[in-house]
């Protein structure tokens, strides 16, 4: 699933195609996402101006003259600029084309993602948590809201509600690089043990944006290219293999639902 580095990685490659330029035609070959497709979201949009394009937690914003449009990739979905006469490929579910050339497309084969309109504030925004690499996530933060809580640290920091989008891979890199297992109680953390857990969050985030995000498995970013911070993994995906630091065997454990590698003896 693209995780936040991906989703940024993608804004940064379509931004600059986009912004200022007026859509000239949407076209929707499949309007049955996680969320059905606005109806009648091709005339909202024909011929208005892409005033910015913008990403919150996963989620990506075009924001036009008169209301904006939600994005988001789902669990397999990617956005690309191509030129105007490429072939169309199976599951290029919607096509915007503007008015300088540009062709965007929208490819999802598990059709998991949403492209959705609103005039005002997207109700899937509400309640968010701040950004991890702005200055309202810090570790006090982390600290108070953890505070009696029998939760294991890697799903609180995975909660939207905490901050947003730390995803799986990145949860396990940080906790890796902060020495903390992903099932310890987040309530017995300590506030220095938070503050080194969210400097490596914010390290390991702004590492894999550079780097062009972490393809696993469908991921392409906005120009067709595919990431590379997955040569860097040290625990996510690596479970019975060699820690990269001590040399014992990864272990993996289930929280969540999510599988959760872990070195036991670098990692308390």
């Amino acid at each position: 699933m693209p995780e936040l580095p991906e989703v940024e990685t993608t804004l940064r490659g379509i931004e600059p195609w986009l912004t200022q330029q007026t859509i000239d035609k949407l076209t929707i070959r499949q309007a049955s996402l996680r969320w059905p497709v606005t109806s009648g979201l091709s005339n909202l949009v024909e011929g208005q101006t892409i005033l910015a394009v913008r990403r919150r937690a996963k989620y990506l914003i075009i924001q036009l003259e008169h209301g904006s449009m939600l994005v988001h990739l789902g669990m397999s979905g990617s956005l690309r600029v191509v030129e105007p006469e490429t072939e169309l490929r199976k599951h290029d579910h919607i096509e915007m084309r503007m008015r300088n050339g540009a062709v965007l497309r929208y490819h999802d084969p598990r059709r998991f993602g949403c492209w959705l309109w609103s005039e005002g504030e997207h109700r899937q925004l509400s309640g968010l948590g701040p950004e991890p690499l702005s200055t309202g996530f810090d570790a006090e933060r982390l600290y108070q809201l953890s505070r009696k809580r029998k939760v294991a640290v890697k799903p609180f920091i995975m909660d939207n509600n905490t901050v947003v989008g730390v995803g799986n891979i990145y949860a396990s890199e940080a906790l890796f690089r902060s020495g903390i297992r992903p099932g310890r109680s987040a309530g017995n953390i300590s506030l220095k043990r938070y503050q080194v857990l969210t400097d490596h969050i914010k390290t390991v985030l702004q590492a894999a944006i550079v780097q062009g995000g972490t393809t696993l498995r469908d991921f392409v970013n906005g120009n067709g290219e595919p990431g590379y911070f997955q040569q860097t993994l040290a625990v996510y995906g690596r479970a019975d293999q060699p820690c990269v630091s001590c040399g014992t065997l990864l272990k993996e454990l289930r929280l969540g639902q999510r599988s959760s590698v872990f070195c036991p003896r670098c990692q308390r």
